[in-house]
């Protein structure tokens, strides 16, 4: 009897690395060279106010915009000085087309904490990596539960980004999905 192993396709592609190494502009480089294939997601940006970072908006690929967590904000949601807004969070989340079936790709920066705070994120990227569509995603390099249960899964393809491969992993993700793309 011959025994077939079938290898699980790795249509998840995470990128991981320290803060402010690159992650969020590499989604962005991604998406615009990834645009043809019409991704849908979403990316992170500071807040900048007088040259100091006061927190963090949200923008869609789209260019609608939110708010994920500010100094300003009481919330008990909190990772270090910022105050997390769920319920914003959760509520910019609800017109991005993640289940439209002609969409194959998603693009999300990031699984972080502040993200993981939200149970509807949870389950939202829970049947994305369950689902058929190819996610290109950052993640913490840092965090247990969630986080890091999600990076051990077997169809997922990780990337650690640093300073000497920052560059090359343009070519080398796009290089992993347009593949699983071109099958979609």
């Amino acid at each position: 009897m011959v025994k077939l192993f079938m290898r699980k396709v790795r249509k998840n592609i995470f990128i991981t690395g320290p803060p402010g190494i690159g992650k969020t502009t590499l989604i962005k480089r991604l998406f615009e060279e990834l645009k043809d294939y019409r991704p849908v997601g979403f990316y992170t940006e500071e807040i900048r106010e007088g040259g100091v970072r006061k927190g963090f908006s949200l923008i869609t690929l789209d260019g609608e915009r939110g708010l994920l967590s500010h100094v300003g904000i009481k919330s008990p949601y909190r990772v270090g000085r910022y105050g997390v807004d769920v319920k914003s969070f959760e509520d910019f989340l609800d017109p991005i087309s993640f289940a439209d079936p002609e969409r194959k790709l998603i693009v999300i920066d990031e699984i972080g904490k502040m993200e993981c705070f939200s149970q509807k994120f949870r389950n939202l990227l829970k049947d994305i990596l369950d689902s058929e569509k190819v996610l290109i995603v950052t993640v913490a390099l840092k965090g247990g539960g969630f986080i890091d249960e999600v990076k051990k899964r077997d169809d997922v393809k990780l990337f650690t980004m640093t300073q000497g491969n920052r560059d090359a992993l343009v070519s080398e993700i796009l290089k992993e999905s347009k593949p699983l793309l071109s099958v979609a």
